[in-house]
């Protein structure tokens, strides 16, 4: 690769550069040209910036040579960076020298429209057109805030492992994969294995991804995704409404702060993200069940638990997230400690985004007492053998503890403001698809 003496910028950070001379390498996204001059816009992972390319400038063969090149050639241009608030980006590189690294031609990913099959499959290339580009910086930036969050507040992150000897609820929804000579599952949840790190360390959460085989079709479910999962010892479900909603509204400013461009690329309404302030409405399973029952059209009944048209619903009352506790114990897990106050309900939450994208968290106090979950385990039927370990955690020192999971790919489709949640995925995997 031939390069140039001048220093190496990238899109994103042009605007520390203007009047400077400097190098960008990227691949050209598309590309106009007009007699005597070619307008390129490059794109180097962190943006888009036109490159303006005139003949007696840049001399023949570079000028040629860029002519030829197709849409996502490889090429590295020097020139010298303007503002120009015209300019996608507000700034522009007036080219002076440059070099392209392969020419292309027949790129299958067009500016025409494409289905979203087709798109699927080229799921590899179709990471660099804009949207996907945007979600996935998006993805970004909401990980570190939530990294960011739980360090700053004396979280420990401790990973839980994939591989799993049984089923935590159930074996109908796990994949299940042989394991030398005896059989494993996919995780469906870090929780059980954060629970015991929370007796070690106090405060940690779990953040990696999780396997779920439920033949789900929804726009909203995905065969593999990402959650993460804190859970705190000496802490009851008020500390868990308190954490959801301040780390909610922790990742959304910070969003907002480092992807406002991104957020513009996806056409998303930023005033409904700047919405996103404390305090989040709070609601019982009860409260909930009254408004259904006034609701048109709704099919929801007193004990079940709530189906995505109960929660659009109900989302669709509020600007932010809705915070819904204490379901029936018959909906829920087995771990989920029972409401002293109030026979047959747990004191549990779901927090609904707004704008119908479903339940992103779910969160409970647990169950502390080891007979109490002995005696749950039994009404679940669930093997006892498999859980000593962690029973064992209600026999040595047990404490009131709480915590919750958050579904990575949700909270991005909410933030994105996405139809489905396999686009907030780099590759996603449903039950239709394996590849690419």
């Amino acid at each position: 690769m031939h390069s140039s003496s001048h220093p190496v910028a990238t899109v994103e950070h042009l605007s520390s550069h203007v009047g400077q001379t400097v190098t960008l390498r990227g691949w050209v996204y598309h590309k106009t040209s007009k007699g005597k001059l070619h307008f390129v816009q490059l794109r180097d992972g962190t943006g888009t910036c036109q490159c303006v390319l005139q003949r007696a400038q840049v001399g023949e063969e570079l000028f040629e040579a860029v002519g030829r090149a197709g849409q996502e050639s490889s090429l590295w241009l020097a020139g010298s960076v303007r503002q120009d608030a015209r300019a996608p980006g507000g700034y522009e590189i007036d080219v002076s020298a440059g070099s392209v690294l392969q020419a292309v031609e027949g790129y299958p990913i067009t500016p025409k429209e494409h289905g979203v099959d087709f798109l699927m499959d080229q799921r590899h290339l179709w990471l660099r057109s804009k949207r996907p580009w945007a979600v996935l910086r998006v993805r970004d930036a909401v990980i570190t805030a939530l990294r960011g969050f739980f360090d700053q507040r004396g979280f420990v992150c401790v990973d839980a492992p994939i591989f799993t000897p049984n089923a935590c609820e159930g074996t109908s929804n796990l994949f299940e994969v042989p394991y030398f000579d005896s059989k494993a599952y996919l995780t469906q949840s870090g929780q059980l294995y954060a629970e015991a790190a929370a007796m070690a360390l106090g405060k940690v959460y779990c953040f990696g991804p999780t396997f779920r085989a439920e033949k789900s079709k929804t726009r909203r479910h995905l065969t593999e995704f990402w959650m993460l999962e804190p859970e705190m010892a000496f802490a009851t479900l008020d500390d868990v409404l308190d954490l959801a909603e301040a780390m909610l509204c922790h990742v959304v400013q910070e969003v907002l702060r480092r992807r406002k461009s991104e957020l513009l690329a996806l056409e998303r309404d930023l005033s409904k993200l700047e919405a996103i302030v404390p305090p989040f409405p709070r609601l019982t399973y009860d409260e909930a069940a009254a408004i259904l029952a006034k609701e048109q059209g709704s099919t929801f009944r007193y004990g079940d638990d709530l189906g995505a048209p109960d929660e659009t619903l109900l989302s669709n009352r509020y600007d932010r997230p809705v915070m819904i506790t204490r379901y029936p114990e018959q909906v829920k897990a087995f771990y989920m400690k029972r409401d002293p106050h109030n026979p047959g309900k747990v004191l549990c939450v779901d927090v609904l985004g707004p704008e119908g994208v479903g339940e992103i968290i779910g969160g409970s106090q647990r169950e502390e007492d080891l007979d109490i979950l002995l005696a749950r385990l039994a009404e679940h039927k669930l093997p006892e053998s498999y859980f000593q370990w962690y029973l064992d955690l209600r026999r040595f020192g047990s404490v009131p503890h709480a915590g919750f999971g958050l579904g990575l790919e949700r909270t991005v489709a909410w933030i994105c403001g996405l139809e489905h949640v396999r686009d907030a995925s780099p590759f996603p995997r449903t039950i239709y698809r394996l590849t690419p």
